[in-house]
């Protein structure tokens, strides 16, 4: 090569560095304005992420909201299924309540009757033993009445007149009087047709004056306290 060709090619590699020293500045100069735009952008992407972090989160606000819109809803529902719960629960408790006032009133309607039963069988009883009582004491003065009876039958028309004849006799009716105010009476028995339920038939005999199973004799007279026998009659029937 000679020495044109070598000034040729340093002239083109000063040219080709003055080129690139000459873009390396025309770079550095529009590094600011690289840089304002790159902040720009960054900014913009800042804004662009704060918007939809603001739209992130109004959507989960949104979505708190439904779900607690479906919380209280379910609440509700809760809350209905509850009132349900308690009206049930408060209906069986009236129906046990009913119960029960329907249990006491019908035991206390049967102690009533038991009760009414008791008294009524009570005061049965309390009569039945008074009537026995008194039967028993009846029974031991029908002897004493009928010596009375046999002593004033023995009593002769004269001796009648006399003074104690008649305070026997007084003493005598006095006796029946008190004994009628209690319920105490004597048994019919002569001329009345034989009956096993008042008379105790101690003899048999013929009258043709009389009909079939007439009482023609009595030999102890019987007596009724109310309705009870105290003494059976003891009579002699006929035909």
């Amino acid at each position: 090569m000679d020495d044109k060709d070598k000034t040729i090619e340093i002239m083109k590699a000063a040219m080709e560095k003055e080129k690139k020293m000459q873009e390396e500045m025309e770079a550095s100069e529009e590094n600011p304005n690289d840089k304002e735009t790159k902040d720009k952008v960054d900014q913009g992407d800042e804004k662009n992420q704060m918007e939809s972090d603001e739209i992130h989160l109004d959507d989960q606000t949104e979505e708190n909201t439904n779900k607690a819109d479906e919380e209280i809803v379910g609440d509700d529902g809760k809350q209905k299924k509850a009132g349900k719960f308690f009206k049930s629960s408060k209906s069986k408790e009236a129906a046990a309540k009913d119960l029960k006032i329907e249990e006491l009133s019908d035991r206390l309607v049967r102690t009533m009757a038991e009760f009414d039963n008791f008294r009524k069988r009570s005061e049965k009883e309390k009569s039945q033993m008074f009537d026995m009582g008194a039967k028993n004491v009846i029974e031991k003065l029908l002897p004493i009445i009928d010596n009375f009876e046999r002593g004033l039958g023995a009593i002769t028309e004269e001796e009648k007149e006399g003074a104690f004849a008649k305070g026997i006799e007084m003493i005598y009716k006095q006796l029946i009087t008190a004994l009628e105010e209690i319920g105490v009476k004597p048994i019919d028995a002569v001329g009345k047709e034989f009956d096993p339920n008042l008379h105790n038939a101690v003899m048999h005999g013929e009258d043709e004056t009389l009909g079939a199973n007439i009482i023609s004799d009595e030999f102890q007279k019987g007596y009724l306290y109310k309705d009870i026998v105290v003494r059976y009659s003891m009579v002699k029937v006929v035909n």
